[in-house]
């Protein structure tokens, strides 16, 4: 059996975009970040969203179904940090930067590299974390052109090699 510290060690090694994921219904508005997201399927287009199961907003979101992905672009990287100061609470996170709302009704952050408003088709418990599958509804792409990565237990920014050298 592989031991925690050694996963963990060597999952720092695979980068992942970095994204404030929110939620807003009748359980009130809550967020985090995350680097645990990638695409299930296109057809339906499906995202997964992992969240640790001892996260007091974990049930907030499970309650009110549906949930934005705001992937940060590199200019963004203080957000990060601010959603995931778990001594802040959510009115102070969400005063950082400007919303909106697409059809789910969960925050959209108007300055992301791009959001993907979702409604949460199943929930998964696995092991320490719950798996949402989350049913794309709306993609809304921003402008910025550096993305933002969680690699090896530091943020660094991606940008198009080809715009760079052209």
């Amino acid at each position: 059996m592989v031991d925690v510290s050694g996963f963990r060690n060597a999952m720092s090694r695979l980068g992942g975009a970095v994204s404030v994921i929110t939620t807003d219904g009748p359980a009130g508005r809550f967020g985090f970040t995350a680097s645990a997201v990638c695409s299930v399927t296109d057809s339906p287009p499906t995202l997964l969203v992992c969240m640790n199961r001892a996260s007091s907003s974990n049930a907030h979101f499970k309650h009110n179904g549906v949930l934005c992905v705001n992937v940060l672009s590199a200019d963004l990287k203080d957000i990060s940090g601010v959603f995931a100061n778990r001594e802040l609470g959510s009115d102070q996170r969400f005063s950082s930067t400007a919303w909106t709302s697409l059809e789910s009704g969960s925050p959209v952050m108007e300055e992301a590299l791009v959001n993907f408003d979702c409604r949460i088709a199943q929930v998964h418990e696995v092991g320490s974390h719950s798996i949402f599958y989350c049913e794309v509804l709306r993609i809304k792409e921003g402008s910025a052109e550096e993305g933002l990565v969680y690699f090896n237990r530091a943020y660094h920014k991606l940008c198009d090699v080809s715009k760079a050298l052209s």
